[in-house]
């Protein structure tokens, strides 16, 4: 049955714009909302050892379908193609840790009510003492998924990309040398080296808290007025606890607000 937050909605938006309604009543008929995600991007998204999609991510996002009364069908792609994919229609969102950092995506995509809180941050071989700013950045070799927020910055300040399609690729250059570094989610990367203390690599850089970017699900530009349901959706698991729960079980602290501490 659905829930009255999704109910409401129907009921509030117009339906001039075809792609919205296309959007609203595909998810109101099927009861399900087809959502783009990585898989490979710990602890985002990721299989846990019995093979389980997981992550806080997925676990926002189940939440999410579960105020609404529907369930989620998560399809799995290279980070390369997935913005593509939901211009395309393939999904009806995307959740992998995406901000809107750009005019171009943000011309493209809408947000909905942003569900974490996190910066860059630069890893190095733990034997290179080069890179202490951003400005240090300019002719290194940066192993980044193409497309990405931290691709831009990284070729902004002066860094040669080397395409990868994944995170852990990246990481797997720089250890092996065929990439001075790579520029990431500060959480992201947290994670990898409380997981791999052995993995050879060091924290170089990384954003102060003032310049963290909010992320959260978006959806094509056209389909923006289908974020109200999971906007309220998303209020009421902050209100409740809900997201300050899978945070902390995901990253050990709350990073579903800006300014938690």
């Amino acid at each position: 049955m659905f829930k009255p937050l999704l109910l409401a909605a129907l009921a509030a938006v117009s339906f001039s714009a075809q792609a919205t309604e296309s959007l609203l009543t595909r998810i109101q008929n099927h009861g399900t909302i087809v959502v783009g995600t990585d898989g490979a991007y710990p602890p985002f998204n990721f299989h846990d050892a019995s093979g389980k999609l997981t992550g806080y991510d997925i676990e926002v996002t189940r939440a999410i379908a579960e105020k609404l009364g529907i369930t989620v069908d998560f399809q799995e792609t290279l980070w390369d193609g997935m913005l593509a994919g939901l211009k395309a229609g393939r999904f009806d969102a995307v959740a992998n840790q995406v901000t809107l950092g750009t005019p171009e995506r943000r011309a493209a995509f809408a947000g909905a009510i942003p569900y974490s809180w996190t910066g860059a941050m630069v890893l190095t071989r733990k034997d290179d003492d080069r890179v202490h700013d951003v400005a240090d950045l300019k002719g290194l070799k940066a192993a980044q998924t193409l497309n990405s927020n931290h691709a831009y910055r990284a070729e902004a300040a002066g860094a040669v990309l080397v395409p990868v399609e994944s995170l852990p690729q990246a990481l797997t250059l720089v250890q092996q040398g065929r990439a001075d570094f790579t520029l990431h989610d500060s959480l992201s990367m947290l994670d990898y080296l409380k997981r791999t203390p052995d993995s050879g690599l060091k924290v170089a850089w990384e954003a102060p808290r003032a310049e963290w970017e909010p992320s959260g699900l978006i959806v094509a530009k056209e389909n923006e007025a289908a974020l109200a349901p999971i906007d309220a959706a998303l209020k009421e698991l902050q209100a409740d606890g809900t997201l300050k729960r899978l945070s902390e079980q995901f990253f050990g602290a709350d990073v579903s607000v800006r300014d938690a501490k």
